[in-house]
């Protein structure tokens, strides 16, 4: 079940954030799913909400999997989402530079649908990278 389940998680990122593909959404998440991060992401239609705000910021991101681990029903995936500030995000201008953003998201899979996900991602290093905050500032 542990190697489903990471398959499961991969496929997510691939299809839906990666390729943009939401005729996968109902397939993969569970319709109260519930998504925890600096965005709160609520069933398949929070995601396919949510998703083309981000590619409007970043239209070339790209997620890669790091790593992952699972056990029972959890999978624990380390990633970094790579892409370039070419729209406005979180009200910043586009900045046009190139971001690399580094997470972990921890996914709950019932029934093979994520049903949860936490996600801890470096958004403060992000907003250095596209010239909110100045790392000298904060040194």
């Amino acid at each position: 079940m542990s190697e489903k389940n990471k398959a499961r998680a991969r496929y997510f990122l691939e299809e839906l954030w990666n390729q943009g593909n939401f005729a996968v959404a109902d397939e993969l998440l569970a319709r109260d799913y519930d998504g925890h991060s600096s965005t709160v992401i609520r069933g398949p239609k929070g995601a396919i909400a949510f998703i083309p705000v981000m590619r409007a910021a970043f239209p070339d991101f790209h997620f890669k999997v790091l790593d992952q681990i699972a056990e029972g029903d959890k999978v624990a995936t380390r990633w970094k989402l790579i892409g370039t500030h070419e729209g406005s995000f979180q009200e910043v201008p586009p900045s046009g530079n190139k971001v690399e953003m580094t997470g972990i998201t921890i996914f709950r899979l019932a029934d093979g649908r994520l049903v949860e996900g936490w996600t801890n991602e470096d958004i403060f290093g992000l907003m250095q990278q596209i010239g909110v905050v100045s790392a000298l500032e904060n040194a």
